[in-house]
């Protein structure tokens, strides 16, 4: 598939156009990726509570906010967690090819039978949770933003308020992000499973209003080496990851312990 400018496009519709193409293309049949699932001891298994983030990085970066950022907050959370007694299952997936089209958790999803997709009770995505230039983002849930893609499956706002009643409880502020798709929670939304998550921004610009609420700069994109070769150890912001990985450790410490999941 080749892509062009909308202008491109108009002058390629009129009648009598002709193009010539040269693609510099490089394609492998048989390169295979891998997702990692790693499951608590303990718990209902007919009750999952699901974490996940992907591990791959575009080929121009290292990818370090890329998402080691969310892979890492998820990892010490599964650290964390091991030999903790729950009441209900943890899962914790780190996806592969991500940045090629959500193909790991795509993968993962259709290859569920219906009854263990019945067991997996909500997802939680965490996919650039240190942009240098962030805001606390929270999934919308339930549409309340009426911005963009409406509403998650039922019980996705029950997340989204968890969180928000996590960051009221630290004092610091958020914002509902959009389901826009653009991660591994969309397939999970696809099959109706309850879905929420964090997110810092990526390629988007920051507005006067959110560097008065959350400091940094307006004007500036969220992260500014989003899928560069600067998206190394440096991009990382401090405190958005610690703030984050703390809201992260909650959410699944709540949810391991509670007697009512979402969508209950």
């Amino acid at each position: 598939m080749v892509g062009t400018t909308f202008a491109v496009g108009q002058e390629l519709a009129r009648p009598g156009s002709r193009v010539t193409l040269a693609v510099t293309a490089e394609g492998d049949p048989h390169r295979k990726t891998r997702n990692v699932i790693a499951e608590s001891r303990w718990g209902d298994p007919g009750r999952v509570v699901m974490l996940g983030s992907h591990l791959d990085s575009v080929l121009a970066g290292p990818g370090v906010n890329d998402n080691g950022s969310g892979s890492a907050a998820v990892l010490e959370t599964a650290l964390r967690a091991n030999g903790a007694p729950t009441r209900n299952r943890l899962r914790f997936a780190f996806w592969g090819a991500e940045e090629l089209g959500l193909l790991g958790s795509r993968h993962y999803v259709a290859a569920l039978s219906p009854q263990e997709r019945a067991r997996i009770r909500l997802y939680l995505n965490f996919d650039m949770i240190a942009s240098p230039n962030f805001v606390y983002g929270i999934y919308d849930g339930d549409d309340s933003d009426r911005t963009g893609a409406g509403a998650g499956p039922a019980g996705s706002g029950e997340i989204e308020k968890l969180f928000e009643r996590y960051y009221a409880s630290i004092g610091q502020p958020y914002k509902g992000t959009d389901f826009t798709g653009r991660s591994d929670y969309g397939p999970f939304i696809a099959v109706g499973i309850p879905a929420g998550g964090l997110f810092t921004g990526a390629e988007g610009i920051k507005t006067a209003e959110e560097a008065a609420t959350f400091g940094g700069e307006a004007g500036v994109a969220y992260d500014r080496c989003y899928h560069q070769a600067c998206d190394t150890l440096p991009n990382i912001n401090d405190r958005a990851l610690a703030v984050n990985s703390g809201a992260i450790a909650a959410a699944a410490a709540f949810y391991a312990r509670s007697p009512a999941l979402p969508g209950d």
